[in-house]
């Protein structure tokens, strides 16, 4: 079931949609419980999704990506969370906070050298910002690099780094200049066989098991002086306009879900006999579903608003907008499709308990729903 608008998309961008709806139900489906119950990474799928082009979405067709715009980006994203979000947040932070800064920061050299291995799906990316003691306040973190000769050393450790493991690459915040606070951290591109970086244990999360979270290690990491994104002491800015641009994945990821608690939550609701009739007749549970669509309707959109006006002068704000409202309201629908669910919902049998574990975490990272709030109204009150 959907009752999705075509939100005047391209025929290019719905043969998009639609190839990527077939490739995630025949293709992924298959196994999804499996996976999230045995914390296993689908390495397979992953390869599958760089030979579709898929891992180099917003890259430009001379690098061997796709070249795709952020609509259809969204909507790729949006098409595997609906099926699988530990997929889909695989694919988007190695589009969204790797290719992305390489892209827009990287120098020609860095650009050639590491782009084609991203975009053409022989590895993926990751992003190395949040550390044990900086999260929300990014300006704290602690790595630090120091520049001897041709190299930078880094040492330090960053946590919670989706595909930390799995990734070839990492842009990596570190300061290199300590005395200068935000001014001093710059973004560096750093191999995965680079000397002295190590990968912690992963993490057991509530949610997005068959998605690799670890922490890196940086001692004495030995990285090429040239693999610096835009000017040394610009990191922060860089990280900033990464995650304003990343949003966006994580937005069209609880969209995705979201879509699929919906689904989940008619088709039992008209299967699930009460009181000699189907839930779905009783006006407490139609009232769940028309929120639920309603709310899914205006998620969409407004991500869809935002990857379309990314570029403009209110992409910052819109995409803030968008990942907060699309999180919070998958959250909503999450809860209210296991309510309808009943005891059933609480049984790992039935995906909507897979679900409700994994849109948690869509109002935490890329910025907490309290952050997004912060930086929405700051956008609306600074003079």
């Amino acid at each position: 079931m959907s009752a999705e608008l075509d939100f005047g998309l391209s025929e290019e961008q719905r043969l998009l949609r639609d190839e990527i709806r077939r490739f995630a139900e025949e293709r992924i489906r298959p196994g999804v419980a499996e996976r999230d119950r045995e914390r296993r990474f689908p390495s397979r799928i992953v390869v599958e999704m760089g030979e579709m082009g898929l891992l180099g979405m917003l890259v430009a067709d001379q690098y061997g990506g796709a070249g795709f715009d952020p609509l259809s980006y969204v909507i790729a994203v949006e098409e595997l969370a609906r099926v699988c979000p530990s997929t889909a947040v695989t694919m988007s932070v190695s589009n969204s906070v790797c290719c992305w800064p390489i892209a827009h920061f990287g120098s020609e050299d860095l650009k050639q050298r590491v782009l084609p291995e991203l975009a053409s799906g022989r590895m993926i990316g990751g992003f190395g910002l949040t550390e044990s003691g900086s999260g929300s306040d990014a300006g704290s973190l602690t790595t630090r690099a120091e520049l001897d000769g041709d190299n930078w050393v880094l040492n330090g450790e960053k946590a919670w780094i989706t595909n930390a493991g799995e990734a070839g690459v990492y842009v990596v915040m570190a300061k290199t200049d300590p005395e200068a606070g935000k001014r001093g951290i710059t973004a560096l591109v750093v191999p995965a066989d680079a000397p002295g970086l190590s990968v912690g244990t992963p993490e057991a999360k509530m949610g997005l098991k068959a998605s690799r979270t670890a922490p890196l290690l940086f001692e004495n990491c030995r990285v090429r002086a040239d693999n610096v994104l835009g000017e040394v002491g610009a990191g922060f800015k860089i990280a900033l306009r990464t995650l304003d641009h990343s949003r966006l994945g994580i937005a069209a990821q609880a969209v995705g879900i979201h879509q699929r608690a919906l689904e989940l939550a008619v088709e039992y609701a008209r299967a699930r006999v009460q009181f000699g009739v189907p839930i779905a007749s009783h006006q407490a549970i139609q009232f769940k579903i028309a929120t639920m669509a309603t709310e899914l309707e205006a998620a969409r959109a407004l991500t869809r608003v935002a990857a379309a006006g990314e570029h403009r002068s209110r992409g910052a704000l819109l995409a803030s907008e968008a990942k907060l409202f699309a999180s919070e309201s998958a959250n909503r629908a999450c809860y209210e499709s296991l309510q309808i669910h009943g005891g059933n919902g609480f049984s790992d049998e039935y995906e909507i308990s897979r679900l409700y574990r994994d849109v948690r975490v869509t109002t935490i990272y890329e910025g907490t729903s309290e952050m997004q709030r912060w930086v929405i109204a700051r956008h609306l009150t600074r003079a």
